[in-house]
């Protein structure tokens, strides 16, 4: 028996190892992208932050509720305490939801306020959404073009094996200079659209009448 559960114990560690492990490894295939710009970035940044103050408040709350459990179980001869509320604990941990929620909402509001900066660009571009195709305009240049699905229709019906960019391809693709500001004014033509460049960190609706 004692092999036995040396065997389990060995099989639960090496588990504990291994799952975090290939989580890791595999965090980039799910996880939102870093971007190519520095609003992208600090975004990204700010994703991480918010996600790892979850995971440590979940570590915490848990483990606090699993300890308990266990240190205070009926079969270790447990006495349950009678008691209605706890005046200091209730004030700690309004206090430290409070610090908690305003360290996340200053540099989240820092990083909305550059997100929706509107002022005037180095370029100007018009984004207006039509079902199944998109038309962009650079206004200071007065050049127009559409921007049409070009996902073959053999991977639609599963014909052709999908592509790396299935859904994702364009005959005429948007292209824009680095290192330069660009604005985007979005609006729809005729139905509710969705403009979306992940490596920009952006997504935004494009809805007809509103810019």
């Amino acid at each position: 028996m004692k092999s036995i559960s040396r065997i389990t114990g060995k099989f639960f560690y090496t588990l504990l190892f291994l799952v975090p492990t290939s989580v890791f490894s595999e965090a980039s295939d799910y996880n939102m992208p870093v971007g190519v710009t520095e609003v992208s970035e600090e975004i990204f940044d700010l994703h991480m932050l918010i996600m790892w103050i979850c995971v440590w408040i979940g570590v915490v709350v848990f483990g606090i509720m699993f300890w308990s459990l266990w240190k205070y179980r009926k079969s270790s001869g447990a006495i349950a305490a009678k008691f209605d509320d706890h005046y200091w604990l209730e004030i700690g941990w309004t206090i430290a939801a409070t610090v908690i929620l305003v360290g996340m909402a200053i540099p989240s509001t820092s990083v909305m306020i550059k997100a929706y900066d509107d002022t005037e660009g180095d370029i100007n571009i018009m984004v207006t959404g039509y079902q199944w195709k998109w038309q962009y305009t650079y206004l200071e240049d007065g050049v127009s073009f559409f921007s049409n699905l070009a996902t073959s229709q053999e991977e639609i019906d599963n014909a052709l094996p999908k592509g790396e960019f299935y859904l994702s391809e364009v005959d005429e693709p948007l292209v824009i200079p680095i290192n330069k500001r660009i604005r985007f004014l979005i609006t729809g033509n005729d139905v509710i659209h969705s403009w979306w460049v992940p490596d920009f960190a952006v997504k935004q609706d494009a809805v007809p009448g509103f810019i």
